[in-house]
């Protein structure tokens, strides 16, 4: 087996392992009484996804391209001719969906606390399809609407995004602010602490491990792994620093979530400019990333309730990290791409992401709004108030995260 194969496997092994990472991190995030039901989200859409993907949501995503708009799904139904052409071809549909199951668990922290957990079930293989899949192919397919070939990417230039600023980060924040207006806030929409902060950091920490995988699986050269390993380190690592600066010169003490955050934070903005920035970029990348986010995260109060806060997040960082390649990133550092506005280019590359940014708003936002109206108006979304209030972990699963008994101890 060739060297690059084997990393593949790894690499998507490192991400498949980052959805229970974020089971960690929602689940201590969130309350006692619904913490079972947050992380089950997520272990549901790695069940569903994996199959949905196989099926048909990789041949959606890289089959041959029917008007730019989505690949033919008959290309490569339920892998089957990933399985015939052999050799490495069935590794990279397995890579795939790992990303496609980490973008669809991210949504469902934004709804945590209300959702009802049938209507997730249903949600996630409708959304796979009709959203993830055909933003992939704009983006990375061969003749997708962003790219060299597609109706977009031939008349402003080719959108550039190495792991997914665009179809990862900015899709799964935009479809979590399209849900948590359809569904509505919490009945006690406020601030709320997290019941289990060890949890959080341990899912934080899982999160940037598995990331290694996310930003060095497709990975090109040594060059490329080099400065793509380094980029993943600093960018982070610079938004945790930041977060804790901002949120002291804002009067506020440092705060292992707010170090948490920031490290989702800059590791979010990386992702799509992870192969195209310098390490000075990726550090100043980051740091804006972890400033920006840190006011970003309070900004929905009085406005949407995004319990977990994907939005603040995964859409801003996600957006800035892809606009920013225009700024001071290079579409290949190694070789003759264009460059941004900031180190000696001009204005093409940016116009670029920009015009990918505005297209993924409008798609994002706009197709999972109506699938969760959809959703919403025939079975319901939003659980009863009665379960909002005694917590969903017994409603749905019958089981709660900590049993708590009030028998006296044995004595001699």
């Amino acid at each position: 087996m060739e060297a690059d194969v084997i990393w593949v496997v790894v690499a998507g092994a490192l991400v498949l392992f980052m959805t229970p990472g974020l089971a960690l991190f929602y689940g201590g995030l969130t309350q006692t009484k619904s913490a079972v039901n947050m992380m089950m989200m997520s272990f549901a859409a790695m069940g569903l996804v994996a199959i949905t993907w196989t099926l048909w949501g990789d041949a959606i995503s890289f089959g041959s391209s029917i008007g730019g708009l989505f690949g033919n799904p008959a290309d490569n139904f339920a892998a089957m001719a990933s399985f015939e052409a052999a050799g490495d071809e069935l590794v990279w549909v397995g890579f795939g969906g790992t990303f496609a199951i980490i973008t669809t668990a991210l949504i469902s922290g934004a709804i945590a606390d209300r959702a009802k957990f049938s209507a997730w079930m249903i949600f996630v293989p409708i959304w796979l399809t009709l959203v993830y899949a055909p933003l992939a192919h704009w983006v990375w397919g061969d003749g997708g609407l962003l790219v060299e070939g597609g109706l977009i990417g031939d008349a402003v230039g080719e959108a550039v995004d190495f792991a997914g600023g665009l179809v990862v980060h900015m899709c799964a924040g935009l479809a979590a602010l399209a849900l948590v207006l359809v569904i509505g806030p919490r009945s006690n929409f406020a601030p709320t602490k997290p019941h289990n902060v060890p949890f959080v950091l341990l899912g934080a920490s899982i999160l940037w491990f598995g990331w290694f995988g996310f930003n060095l699986g497709e990975a090109g050269s040594t060059d490329e792994i080099s400065l793509n390993w380094l980029n993943t380190m600093l960018a982070p690592a610079a938004a945790l620093t930041a977060w804790l600066l901002t949120e002291w010169a804002r009067g506020k003490k440092p705060s292992p979530v707010g170090a948490a955050s920031g490290i989702v934070a800059g590791l979010v903005a990386i992702t799509p400019a992870v192969a195209h920035v310098q390490p000075i970029g990726a550090i100043i990348l980051g740091a804006i990333s972890g400033t920006i986010c840190c006011f970003a995260v309070d900004f929905k109060y009085g406005k949407y309730d995004d319990t977990l806060d994907v939005v603040g997040l995964h859409f801003v960082a996600g957006l800035w990290g892809t606009v920013a390649i225009g700024l001071f990133g290079y579409e290949d550092i190694y070789g003759e791409g264009r460059t941004g506005l900031l180190v000696g280019g001009g204005f093409e590359l940016l116009i670029a992401q920009i015009v990918a940014v505005v297209v993924t708003l409008v798609f994002a936002f706009g197709a999972t709004y109506l699938i969760g109206m959809a959703i919403h108006k025939t079975i319901g979304f939003r659980v009863e108030d009665t379960v909002e209030e005694t917590g969903i972990d017994s409603a749905a699963h019958q089981t709660e995260a900590y049993i708590i008994t009030s028998e006296e101890p044995a004595t001699r």
